[in-house]
């Protein structure tokens, strides 16, 4: 018993931490809030030769889109070249090849690239593309991004005025954020992240990350980190560290902002939230001991250590509930020790309510995003548990890519079903846990544990919501005709003078 008891104090503590982190940063993100980076005057005739480079694996719904918005930047032709990195093995390369004939023959320099095999993934084409170009500066958009024409101009000048910074990271916004509430859930805390832990982390000159997307780097800084790698999941987050431990910063732009579209399954979002957070715990097993050996404060080797760790918060949180059963059998004394939970749990809270209060939402619409976000939040705990444990053990998986549909406020996510993902096994794990939790939350009522009530509580509905969402979600599958990969998407709405248009 007095084992069980020490790894419940070893994993509230652990907690305590990560929720005291998140306090700390809302602390600094409206403390700092005055020091956002404005953008420092230039000469439009200094503007350097640009390369954007777009990766994309399979995205016949999307990659017009994308294209249609890159080739519309305002930037002088002369100094800009368009890489479409193609890693596809489906309809998309017959896409990308009639959209990059189209702009090309209108005088815009546009490149179809394919290599022969994925060989690193993201990662591994980023590279080969940088390897073929010879601009200094690189901007990057995932294929369901769509920046805005004046994006290079607006982020371009602090890279110029200021030679220290090798990397900015522009703000994610949300195209399809009211499709529905598990896409308003991943807008609240995306926008948690953005609003209030990348600012904070700018502002507070500490180690941040390049989010993958809506950014620029300058050639010399990844060329000094060691260039892109591919040995984990999340080859921007290791990049990003690499470079800041080399001396160079990456600079965090609120202000501009770059949609993208969210994932409308839930098995889609569970396959992205397993990729970062397997690719997060590679990289910290990666980089930690770099981190800890360099020769900056201890309190960037602190906040680093907790970012690049942050997602053990899951298996954490499936622990607690695991050993909350024994602990309530065999000495419920014990638990007043989650009090420094409690009080710890208010840093995600605060985060996000002031990261949608920021964002302009109502008051009650806050509280029902914050509702669901939290479930969400709890119900992917076994999902990502499973990441973390691959990335400690130290299994090697491929680059799995997130399904994207060109998805509008207006589309139902339904009509659409060619990248609609199996049915995953664990949704039944997912139940079962939804069960246990409720069994526990009437046994901690009938002992008089009330202090508990809210959290099982959470639990239990995070777990259900998941589970019904991935029930729902196969039995959609099941009405759905197998795929017919048309080599065409579907039509979308163009510019006059664009590829749908012409």
């Amino acid at each position: 018993m007095i084992v069980l008891e020490f790894l419940y104090a070893v994993v509230v503590i652990s907690l305590a931490i990560y929720g005291f982190n998140t306090l700390a940063l809302t602390w600094m993100r409206t403390r700092l809030a005055g020091q956002m980076p404005l953008p420092p005057p230039y000469d439009p005739e200094d503007l350097p030769p640009v390369t954007i480079q777009l990766p994309v694996y399979n995205e016949m719904f999307v990659v017009q889109r994308l294209i249609e918005a890159v080739v519309r930047f305002d930037y002088p032709p002369d100094r800009l070249e368009i890489q479409v990195l193609d890693d596809s093995d489906d309809a998309t390369s017959e896409i990308i090849s009639r959209a990059v004939a189209f702009y090309f023959n209108q005088g815009i320099n546009i490149k179809h690239i394919q290599r022969s095999d994925r060989r690193g993934f993201k990662g591994g084409a980023l590279a080969h593309g940088m390897a073929i170009a010879s601009t200094e500066y690189f901007a990057i958009f995932d294929a369901d991004f769509l920046p805005d024409p004046n994006f290079l101009k607006s982020c371009l000048p602090h890279l110029l005025t200021d030679p220290s910074v090798g990397c900015v990271q522009a703000r994610w916004g949300h195209i399809n954020r009211d499709s529905s509430w598990l896409t308003r859930a991943q807008a609240a805390g995306i926008d948690g992240h953005f609003q209030v832990e990348q600012a904070a982390r700018s502002a507070g000159k500490l180690f941040l990350n390049f989010n993958g997307t809506a950014g620029i780097w300058r050639r010399d800084c990844i060329n000094e980190a060691g260039g892109w790698q591919s040995d984990t999941l999340t080859e921007d987050l290791d990049l990003s560290y690499r470079a800041q431990l080399n001396g160079w910063r990456i600079l965090y732009l609120p202000q501009v902002c770059v949609p993208a579209e969210l994932p409308v399954h839930i098995n889609a979002f569970k396959r992205q939230q397993f990729r970062w957070a397997k690719g997060s715990i590679q990289s910290a097993r990666k980089l930690l001991p770099e981190l800890w050996s360099s020769k900056q404060s201890f309190r960037i080797k602190l906040a680093g250590s907790i970012h690049l760790t942050h997602y053990l918060v899951h298996p954490l949180v499936l622990i607690n509930l695991l050993l909350t059963f024994p602990i309530l059998y065999f000495n419920n004394r014990f638990f007043w020790i989650i009090n420094i939970f409690s009080i710890a749990a208010v840093g995600p809270l605060l985060m996000y309510w002031v990261s949608m209060r920021t964002a302009g939402q109502t008051v009650t619409g806050s509280l029902k995003h914050l509702v669901v976000l939290l479930l969400l939040g709890m119900g992917l705990s076994i999902n990502n548990t499973r990441a973390v444990l691959e990335a400690v053990f130290g299994i090697k998986t491929s680059f799995l890519r997130t399904p994207k549909f060109n998805i509008r406020e207006e589309s139902n996510p339904a009509e659409q079903p060619e990248y609609l993902l199996p049915p995953d096994p664990n949704t039944w794990f997912e139940f079962f846990f939804a069960l246990y939790s409720l069994i526990l939350l009437v046994l901690v009522i009938y002992n008089g544990l009330f202090g508990l009530i809210a959290w099982l509580l959470l639990y239990t509905g995070g777990y259900l919501y998941i589970a019904y969402l991935g029930f729902s979600e196969t039995a959609l599958l099941k009405l759905k005709k197998p795929p017919d990969q048309s080599p065409s998407p579907k039509k979308i709405k163009s510019e006059p003078g664009s590829l749908e248009a012409a």
